[in-house]
């Protein structure tokens, strides 16, 4: 069995810094970095990329809203013009500074509200699809099962990865407990452990009304804001190897 364990990074601007990257590094698989709009910036970004070549770990484009204050998590009234314009540009971002490395940005995982935008419209979700496939067909979109994304993607010949929010509860119908309501996060290293264990197992979450939830996927998701978020993505690592597994970069996972 092999799995990718990926981590959202370089959520930072400047001289704050919001996890530890480094510490990251040494445990995940795959690295989603954020590419300026919602956290991150050049500095930030390079560091990253190169850190993340030295390590063996694939990398993506993390793009968000430009709204730092609120971490990208508010949904604002843009434009389709303008959201794909910001999309394409923090994407091209990322592949410079990835160049410049030699290294190579290999998938893209939308961040919190934007997201939220694309897949809420349908007709959003495909122009963002056309936007990523334009910049480089080979690029894979992480998305959630079930979501507009994923047939958006189907539509443009984009390929996907499918995710498990380790860290994130689940509704009934599959999509995640808003944060805020008391559940919605979970940093709890024996639950984790709980629910990574039946995934690998059964294919299957727990969600928040305790059903049982059908979760068809090949990648894990920790976020790295997410308080103890290096001891939670240790252990889920340790629980993919216990269970035989072997962590793989998602770009290899890809046929």
């Amino acid at each position: 069995m092999k799995i990718d364990l990926n981590a959202d990074m370089g959520e930072g601007f400047g001289r704050w810094h919001i996890a530890d990257d480094d510490a990251l590094m040494d445990i995940v698989s795959s690295a989603n970095i954020a590419c300026g709009f919602h956290a991150g910036d050049h500095v930030i970004m390079d560091r990253i990329v190169r850190t993340a070549k030295a390590k063996g770990l694939g990398i993506g484009a993390h793009p968000g809203l430009p709204d730092l204050a609120g971490f990208g998590r508010r949904v604002m009234p843009v434009s389709d013009t303008e959201l794909e314009a910001m999309v394409a540009y923090q994407i091209g971002a990322l592949q410079g500074v990835a160049a410049r490395h030699n290294h190579r940005v290999t998938h893209v995982s939308y961040h919190a509200a934007l997201g939220t935008i694309a897949n809420e419209d349908p007709e959003r979700a495909l122009r963002l699809a056309r936007v990523i496939y334009s910049l480089d067909p080979d690029l894979t979109l992480f998305v959630m099962p079930g979501q507009a994304s994923v047939k958006a993607a189907e539509k443009v010949g984009l390929r996907t990865q499918a995710l498990f929010l380790a860290d994130r509860a689940y509704t009934a119908k599959g999509t995640l407990v808003p944060r805020g309501q008391v559940g919605a996060v979970i940093h709890d290293t024996a639950i984790l452990s709980t629910r990574v264990r039946r995934f690998l197992e059964e294919k299957t979450v727990l969600t928040i009304d305790n059903t049982l939830l059908s979760m068809e996927a090949s990648s894990i998701l920790v976020h790295s804001d997410t308080p103890g978020a290096v001891d939670l993505a240790r252990t889920i690592r340790d629980q993919i190897i216990a269970l035989g597994g072997e962590i793989t970069p998602a770009y290899r996972l890809i046929s």
